[in-house]
């Protein structure tokens, strides 16, 4: 038993010092690693003075999602470009601490729908990667059309927005956290209000205030809880999906002529 515990402690330290390697091994990448870790601690000793604790944990765990990059290359052994590997950190401290922690979410209401479609690029682009890695293992019988590798990164990407939207959801249900923003209209149509019970909707027009419970909402119409929200994140994750998945068929298509964005961000074995 001790010898297990042993091989496995030794396991750990092996794979963190590779990890540390890894980090290291690309100059610019690892000079934004740097800044941005040293951003995140300076940002969680703050927050461990004002005593905001959930504050604390989001430094954690941005710290955590930091390191995961050079992680995931050491465990999967492969090679995750320069280019991607740096907007991986900025996409990483632009959703955890700008985003969350210093509220650029609430400030700037397009800054959601930026990250929603930078992350529909990447996750297509990741999911190009892999489509690309397993028709190249020369274990398989079978090659992929351009048009096919396109579809699954374009299909993966997608799969990946719904799966966020499912988790916002969940985190608003159990815990009422807002993940799935409000959208404030004027305007609802539903058949819920309908005074016959019928399957006709009935629209409300002009609506300019809301009262709940005998409250009035500091607001100018009525609030829809999170499906418009849902509904545009789905959109750009679709735009940015649809750009990166065009873009990489053509690469394949043409394979003579390179493509710096695809180049730049191909994930390939070691």
């Amino acid at each position: 038993m001790s010898e297990k515990r042993q091989s496995g402690r030794e396991r750990r330290k092996e794979f963190a010092k590779n990890t540390q390697e890894e980090i290291r091994k690309n100059p610019t990448s690892f000079k934004v690693y740097t800044v941005m870790r040293i951003l995140v601690i300076l940002i969680l000793i703050r927050q461990f003075f004002l005593h905001n604790y959930q504050g604390m944990a989001l430094c954690i765990l941005t710290l955590v999602l930091l390191v995961l990059p050079a992680a995931l290359q050491v465990r999967l052994r492969v090679n995750i470009p320069q280019p991607l590997e740096i907007i991986l950190y900025c996409f990483i401290f632009a959703a955890e601490i700008l985003g969350e922690l210093s509220s650029f979410y609430t400030a700037f209401p397009w800054w959601d729908t930026m990250l929603h479609t930078t992350n529909g690029f990447l996750a297509a682009a990741v999911g190009f990667s892999l489509v690309l890695l397993l028709n190249n293992d020369d274990k398989l019988m079978f090659s992929c059309s351009p048009f096919f590798v396109a579809l699954v990164a374009f299909c993966f990407s997608m799969t990946i927005g719904v799966v966020w939207e499912f988790f916002e959801c969940f985190c608003d249900l159990m815990w009422g956290l807002d993940m799935q923003k409000d959208t404030i209209v004027h305007t609802i149509s539903s058949v819920t209000i309908n005074p016959d019970g019928l399957q006709e909707p009935v629209a409300i027009n002009n609506i300019h205030q809301t009262i709940v419970d005998g409250q009035m909402l500091p607001i100018d119409g009525y609030l829809d809880i999170g499906i418009l929200d849902t509904m545009e994140d789905l959109f750009v994750n679709f735009i940015g999906a649809l750009t990166f998945s065009t873009i990489g068929f053509f690469a394949l298509r043409n394979s003579e002529k390179k493509s710096g964005v695809v180049e730049g961000l191909m994930i390939r074995k070691k």
